[in-house]
């Protein structure tokens, strides 16, 4: 018996790590995607052809200390005043939100619900008071109220929707990297998944991922779809619902928003294990139909959001894998049976080397040169380590809705940002 138990380890062991090895191989080759300009992604040469109406929409939930800067950012875009409007949802506010939003000149939409809580269903509740207006808009785009945004962004995202784009996400920067070595662990992941992530699959033709920000939609979309997006990563579960019907989302690197990232660990920490309780969530509701839809209709899109609903369990595994390698390499003696069957250890470094390294090298081609940078690279493993951890709650609590808000201090002028 004893030794059907150890063949029994050695086979689930053996093929654990073969799935997750491709899958890695799979990143790997993404990744270096991301550095190749494909053509034809651009078809009307940057030339505009016709100027949209934007409603730009801001959900918030107590967030009086940064909204005006948030909105005097959108007052200064280089895009006919004329042609956009603010709208901002005071989401079940008990502070001075409403007044500080009315005070900088926005549509203050207020909204009261003690059941249904969070982003997605302020926005599900918004676009229809929007959509019920006389004036008609193009298109929405979404921010949050910590963010603020360069002078530009509404210029980028019309030149995308003139490309015949209809969903589109802008380039998620930091707006307080040094406040913290969270802070600048977060930042560097963004930087990082705007090039290995965003761009990789915008270069590919595949569909890249919304952000919770900085994003825009044809209000043809959301007529034609629903918002529908209620779940914790509201984000998330649009993109899917977008990849099951079809549409992609497209990346424009040019259309930066600066968001505000945690400064604390435990702000960290609450924050991540609610975006991998939704991405589970969404894992359970929309993997079967992706994977369907995959294999029924060989649909690549379709595949590559598969691949990243199991992400977490495959950086789990990865994870685990490594360990047991250098288990094996360390203790060359201990029984396989015990730590299980695990591929050459120089393998998983030479993959784990590859993704460090890579990082800086990402960081320096977007000149973001700043040494404190290369210095947050030292304490960034830690932070990738904390993800461990936190995917595992997350993916045990995934069944918990309640929505539990980061708190928004840093109040900083776009001008600042931009002069630095």
């Amino acid at each position: 018996m004893e030794i059907f138990v150890h063949l029994f380890l050695f086979s689930f062991s053996y093929i654990v790590q073969l799935i997750v090895f491709i899958l890695s191989v799979y990143y790997l080759i993404i990744m270096i995607s991301g550095w190749i300009p494909f053509p034809g992604q651009n078809t009307n040469k940057n030339k505009v052809l016709r100027y949209h109406r934007f409603a730009v929409v801001i959900p918030a939930h107590n967030e009086e200390r940064v909204i005006r800067s948030m909105v005097g950012s959108l007052n200064k875009q280089q895009y006919p005043k004329e042609l956009f409007d603010i709208f901002v949802i005071c989401d079940n506010c008990t502070d001075n939100t409403e007044y500080e939003a009315g005070k900088a000149g926005t549509q203050v939409l207020v909204r009261y619900n003690d059941t249904e809580k969070g982003k997605g269903y302020a926005l599900e509740w918004a676009f229809a008071r929007i959509f019920a207006l006389k004036e008609q808009y193009d298109a929405i785009c979404v921010f949050d109220a910590d963010n603020v945004v360069s002078g530009t962004f509404l210029n980028e995202i019309n030149k995308m929707l003139n490309d015949g784009h209809e969903v589109i996400q802008g380039y998620i920067d930091s707006k307080n990297p040094f406040d913290s070595w969270i802070s600048l662990s977060y930042s560097i992941a963004f930087w990082l998944s705007n090039r290995i992530f965003q761009l990789t699959r915008y270069n590919l033709g595949l569909s890249c991922g919304l952000c919770g920000t900085g994003f825009c939609i044809r209000t043809s979309v959301l007529k034609e779809l629903g918002w529908g997006a209620t779940c914790l990563t509201e984000d998330l579960e649009f993109t899917m619902k977008l990849i099951l019907n079809n549409k992609k989302v497209a990346f424009c690197k040019n259309a930066v928003v600066y968001d505000e990232k945690p400064l604390t660990f435990i702000q960290s920490w609450k924050q991540r294990k609610r975006w991998m309780q939704g991405h589970t969530d969404c894992a359970k509701r929309y993997l079967p139909k992706l994977l369907k839809k995959s294999f029924v209709e060989g649909n690549l899109m379709a595949l590559d959001g598969s691949i990243y609903l199991i992400q977490p369990v495959h950086f789990i595994c990865f994870g685990l894998a490594v360990i047991i390698s250098w288990l094996k390499l360390a203790f060359p003696s201990m029984p396989f049976y015990i730590i299980g069957y695990s591929f050459p250890a120089d393998i998983w470094s030479l993959i784990v080397l590859i993704q460090i390294s890579f990082g800086p090298l990402i960081v320096l081609f977007d000149k973001k040169w700043d040494v404190r940078i290369l210095i947050g690279f030292l304490v960034y493993p830690v932070y990738c380590l904390t993800w461990l951890p936190v995917t595992i709650t997350g993916i045990k609590d995934s069944s918990k809705k309640d929505w539990e808000h980061t708190t928004h201090t840093r109040d900083i002028p776009i001008e600042e940002i931009e002069r630095s």
